[in-house]
């Protein structure tokens, strides 16, 4: 499954994913069932401490591939979910070729990067440590966040970044940081998402981008971005939740056709 899915990231294909904040296994069983091509397993924004996501990635395993989005560019963080089976991570916050440089030296082992080994479920808990190092080159996703003004004007240099597999848009926060907290369709917004697009295709990295719903991504794939996400569990939950109390006020009334106590 993880080969798979660097394999149709790298390829260019059409991803559609959503982001699980919920450290919950009846949640994780859901949405692996519900045909998503990946989860957005975050534990930036997300109640989701190490131990939940290793549960989530139980729960979903052979089902539906899962990036981490971890805290920070931390190195434990990076090395404990990739540890627990993860196809890959997500790097928020990423605004240097420096820091991209350092999320990919993190998440591989030695001689590409600095991640060190030790027996945990990505190898069996030791009994699948043959071939395992030469495994993980192939199997592991490095995707980092572009959403900050300072990524933007570093866009060039990230994109250069060897064995960076991703460039992933934070419309949000990005829209923030450039003094448009919010108004992810303002012009200059736009304009550093394309940009972020441009330079990405030019050099060979794949894009990604979140969105609220389905209608926000329409056209991001003319765009050249193949890595989707839309929507989050909680908002899905709560916005169901909601839809459904206004058919019960609209559709179940009191049986005289009047609200109750007329």
């Amino acid at each position: 499954m993880s080969r798979q899915f660097k394999a149709r990231l790298r390829a260019g294909e059409l991803l559609h994913g959503t982001l699980l904040t919920i450290a919950a296994t009846e949640v994780a069983d859901l949405l692996a069932g519900a045909g998503f091509d990946w989860l957005f397993v975050d534990a930036e924004h997300g109640a989701l401490d190490p131990r939940d996501v290793l549960i989530v990635l139980q729960v979903v395993a052979n089902r539906t591939p899962c990036l981490v989005r971890v805290p920070a560019l931390d190195e434990a963080w990076i090395k404990r979910v990739l540890d627990a089976g993860a196809d890959g991570v997500i790097i928020p916050q990423v605004s240097t070729a420096e820091q991209a440089e350092r999320a990919v030296r993190y998440a591989h082992y030695p001689l590409r990067g600095t991640r060190g080994l030790g027996t945990a479920r990505a190898n069996r808990y030791g009994l699948g440590l043959a071939g395992h190092l030469d495994r993980a080159r192939d199997l592991v996703t490095v995707v980092v966040q572009a959403e900050t003004a300072d990524a933007i004007r570093n866009i060039d240099a990230i994109a250069r970044v060897p064995d960076l597999d991703a460039v992933f848009v934070g419309p949000f926060d990005l829209s923030a940081s450039l003094g448009h907290p919010g108004e992810v369709d303002h012009p200059e917004v736009q304009s550093a998402i394309a940009q972020v697009s441009r330079v990405c295709r030019e050099s060979g990295v794949r894009t990604g981008i979140f969105a609220l719903g389905a209608a926000g991504l329409r056209s991001r794939p003319g765009e050249g971005f193949t890595l989707l996400a839309a929507g989050v569990d909680a908002a899905l939950l709560g916005g169901a939740a909601e839809s459904l109390m206004q058919d019960l006020r609209r559709e179940v009334v009191p049986a005289s056709g009047r609200p109750a106590g007329v």
